[in-house]
Formats: C-alpha cells, structure tokens, sequence
C-alpha cells in the first residue's frame, strides 16, 4: 500500500468509525441491535477502499464481506446490545465498540486488498 493509498483509506475507515461511533452510542437505548445501520456504513466503506486499490465489487460481495465480519462479531454485539441499557454508559461503551469494530475491519480489508492488488500488478 503507497502513502496516496494509505492517506486515502485512512479517511474512508475513520469516516466510517465515525459514523458507527454515533449510531452505536445513538441506537444503545434502542430495543434493536445496531447492526441494521452498521451493515449499510460497513458495506459503503468497503466499496470505497476497494475503489481506492482498483477493485471491481459488486455491493453484494461488499455486503457478504460485511455481513461475515458481523456474524463473528455476533457475540460481541450481543454484548454491546445488554450493556447499551445503561444509560449513559451504554452508550459510551457501545459507540466505541462499534468504532473500534468498524476500524479494524477496515484495515483488514484495505491490507487484502493491498495485497490482491499489489499480486495482480506482478502478473
């Protein structure tokens, strides 16, 4: 990954941890897991870095990659779901789980795809 790249998926993953940030600590009191608004944010991140690394996705393979981060996470969002019913702890703590989630998986998608396609420029 070159620095354009890096600088360029840096602003795409922390807009995106962001943004699960605010829905997480927003949806934390709500009686719905916020991963219906968290697969959406997710989805659009990935099609963005894969823009970024030239590669060609279709938003359903965004979303399959999305929803299998999410379906590992499952636990951890079942957790963050029990603690978001205290009130304002809940919602500290579930924001910055679903940054902290969001950012990671991030840069392991844009590290793949660094790789990918730094393997299709050596072909």
């Amino acid at each position: 990954m070159n620095n354009v790249q890096r600088k360029k998926a840096h602003l795409i993953i922390h807009s995106a941890s962001t943004a699960a940030a605010i829905v997480g600590a927003g949806m934390a009191q709500f009686p719905v897991p916020d991963a219906t608004v968290l697969l959406p944010i997710q989805t659009a991140m990935v099609i963005s870095l894969g823009k970024i690394f030239h590669m060609k996705l279709e938003e359903g393979v965004a979303k399959s990659l999305a929803t299998q981060f999410l379906a590992q996470k499952a636990g951890q969002m079942t957790t963050r779901f029990l603690i978001g019913k205290l009130p304002i702890a809940g919602s500290v703590i579930n924001g910055s789980t679903a940054a902290a989630i969001t950012e990671s998986y991030g840069w392991i998608i844009a590290k793949e795809f660094a790789e990918d396609s730094s393997k299709k420029n050596k072909v």
